[in-house]
């Protein structure tokens, strides 16, 4: 029941994310014309590992970070975003990911914030 309660509060705060979104001005950033919270709900794969260390990181989690992390800034800002925090994702965990994912080509001691990529 509290799973199913976290499910719909989440999907919730993506649908208010997405019509704010829509509403904003078109800018690039971080993450070029789309912004870090649109980014972020992207990731929702990702939402049990990055929350929990010992959790299993899924394929669809790690095709998903390759993409975003192509631009380590907008990984960063993704990761530091108001949806992962409102999502309850833990930056000290996520920022683990990628290393987790093996991904080869990641920017190792990135700073990100307080955290540094490993």
């Amino acid at each position: 029941m509290a799973a199913a309660l976290k499910f719909i509060c989440l999907l919730g705060l993506i649908v208010l994310v997405s019509i704010v979104g829509l509403e904003r001005v078109d800018a690039a950033g971080e993450c070029g014309k789309s912004s870090p919270d649109n980014e972020a709900m992207k990731l929702f794969p990702c939402a049990e590992a990055a929350q929990d260390e010992k959790a299993a990181v899924s394929a669809s989690c790690c095709a998903q970070v390759r993409k975003i992390g192509q631009s380590p800034s907008c990984l960063c800002a993704v990761m530091l975003s108001n949806t992962a925090k409102s999502s309850g994702i833990k930056p000290e965990i996520a920022i683990t990911i990628p290393k987790r994912c093996n991904i080869g080509n990641r920017p190792v001691g990135y700073k990100c914030g307080a955290y540094t990529l490993p």
